[in-house]
């Protein structure tokens, strides 16, 4: 994966959850404030803004932008956690002039390492992880690039999914208790939208 092919798929991740900001803003108005979907499209349309402004559109700097407008664009306890993700996936882009399956691999673990530390959260717990730790198992797992956005994008899909029955454990549904049965994880339906854009991409 090259420069351009990156910043393409940071295009097709803002599209695709811009075209279900109103979809995610429903899901967060059941658990949450009800602006995720604006809060999340806003923040990567921003990152797609300062993408094309930069002078050398390296690999570190189009994932290390999206990071900043993620921790800047979205604010809050979510932006620091999707921001997270991209900041220490961005650390695994340093010299790096093309990505390779093996290099995404790193960099998804890297992010998911990140936000587990950093909401103390794991599978089961109805956040975004329940989404995103079985796409990145799943990409792992897989033999080239497009099967890996494939299966990512499938195991992504069932982890939002699977949040619908469940207790929240952490971030704000965690207050509702069982109030918040019923309703998928906005954040995790995010992380399903994405891989499937990434997907989309590679079926092309």
């Amino acid at each position: 994966m090259t420069a351009d092919e990156l910043a393409d798929l940071i295009e097709r991740m803002a599209e695709r959850v811009l075209a279900e900001r109103e979809a995610l803003n429903r899901l967060d108005a059941a658990i949450g404030d009800g602006d995720h979907g604006s809060s999340i499209s806003g923040a990567l349309a921003l990152a797609m803004q300062e993408i094309n402004m930069l002078e050398e559109p390296s690999l570190h700097a189009i994932w290390l932008t999206t990071a900043k407008a993620l921790l800047n664009g979205m604010g809050g306890a979510s932006g620091a956690i999707f921001g997270t993700f991209f900041l220490k996936g961005a650390a695994q882009l340093k010299d790096v002039e093309r990505i390779s399956q093996a290099d995404m691999t790193e960099l998804l673990q890297a992010g998911l390492a990140g936000v587990q530390a950093r909401g103390r959260a794991t599978v089961g717990d109805k956040t975004m992880v329940d989404a995103l730790a079985p796409a990145v198992a799943a990409f792992a797992a897989a033999v080239d690039f497009p099967s890996a956005w494939r299966a990512a994008a499938g195991a992504a899909a069932t982890g939002a999914e699977s949040t619908r029955d469940m207790l929240a454990r952490q971030g704000r549904a965690k207050y509702l208790g069982e109030r918040a049965l019923g309703h998928v994880d906005p954040g995790a339906s995010a992380i399903a939208l994405m891989f499937a854009a990434a997907a989309d991409a590679y079926a092309q």
